[in-house]
Parts: C-alpha cells; sequence; structure tokens
C-alpha cells in the first residue's frame, strides 16, 4: 500500500512539473517577439581596434541565435532593434611597482584592458522594455598588451554581451 502511495505521489509530482514551462537560458521574451535588427556597432572610440566593431556585433547575434528562437533581420520592421557604439577602448596600468632606482619611473606590474558600449535597444510594441545604457567591462593583463589582446577582446566581448542580452531579455538588474 506504501508503495502505491508513494507511486501515486511520483506521479502527481512529475506531471506537475511537466505543466509548467522554463527556459534555460532565462531569456524572458514576449511571445509576439519575432525578429531582431542588430546593425553593426560604430566604433568611436579614441583608440581603435580595427576589428572590434564587426566582433561585438557578431558576438551579440551569435548570443541571441543560440539562446533564443529570433530571427535576426536588416528590415526596418524588426519587432526590435539594438543599435550601438563602442565609446571607449583604452588599457590603462593598474599597479605599480617601483624599479629601486630614483631616477627610473616605476613599471606597470599589472594592467587593464577596458572596453565600454553605448547600446540602444527599442522594442516596437513595449516602450517600457527599451533601454538606453553605457555597458562597461575590463580585463587585467600583465606584460605586453599584443600578445593578450586578442583573449582579453573576446572575453570581454562575451561578458558585455550577456550583460547586453539580460538586459534585454532578462529583465535582470
Amino acid at each position: 500500500m506504501k508503495r502505491i502511495v508513494a507511486g501515486l505521489l511520483l506521479f502527481s509530482a512529475l506531471g506537475m512539473f511537466a505543466a509548467c514551462s522554463f527556459t534555460l537560458s532565462g531569456a524572458s521574451i514576449p511571445p509576439e517577439m519575432k525578429t531582431v535588427n542588430i546593425p553593426t556597432f560604430e566604433n568611436n572610440a579614441p583608440l581603435v581596434k580595427t576589428t572590434l566593431s564587426q566582433d561585438m556585433t557578431e558576438a551579440l547575434k551569435a548570443r541571441i541565435r543560440s539562446q533564443t528562437a529570433l530571427s535576426i533581420t536588416t528590415s526596418a520592421e524588426a519587432d526590435g532593434v539594438f543599435t550601438g557604439n563602442i565609446i571607449s577602448y583604452s588599457a590603462a596600468p593598474v599597479s605599480v611597482q617601483s624599479t629601486g632606482n630614483p631616477n627610473q619611473p616605476p613599471l606597470a606590474n599589472a594592467s587593464r584592458l577596458t572596453i565600454v558600449v553605448h547600446i540602444k535597444y527599442t522594442y516596437k510594441k513595449d516602450k517600457k522594455l527599451d533601454f538606453e545604457q553605457d555597458f562597461t567591462r575590463y580585463g587585467d593583463y600583465t606584460g605586453d598588451l599584443a600578445s593578450k589582446e586578442a583573449g582579453l577582446v573576446a572575453t570581454i566581448n562575451k561578458q558585455l554581451t550577456e550583460d547586453i542580452f539580460n538586459k534585454a531579455f532578462a529583465n535582470w538588474e
């Protein structure tokens, strides 16, 4: 008898879970939203990395393709539109160490690559979901930037696109 009751409880619990709907991506996209337009972001940073604009735009598109059922279009009639521009791409020391010689300036012990992007998102059917915001991410490194730049930029792009995606579709503050 106990096995029958336990079996019924397990069956009922499984039935309740089957009735629930959820997504693993955490995205909360309105069901009527079908398309999104993401024109190539402009690079207005004083220090320009030539491929950054295209890389960042494509990273956001890839994130949306992999985490949603939205179609990416170039049409002006898209349900949602992401426009953006890179406003800063900079490298600066974050810690210094003395050379031990008072005639020599201190050396950078670690440096930081920072990327700031300004994003405007509009959703035609619900203006409450629109936003316009700067997103900033950085990566620390030691040594010369040239040998680490590609990896840092890829990591920062991933973080930035995650922040933008979450702001637009997960409503996480």
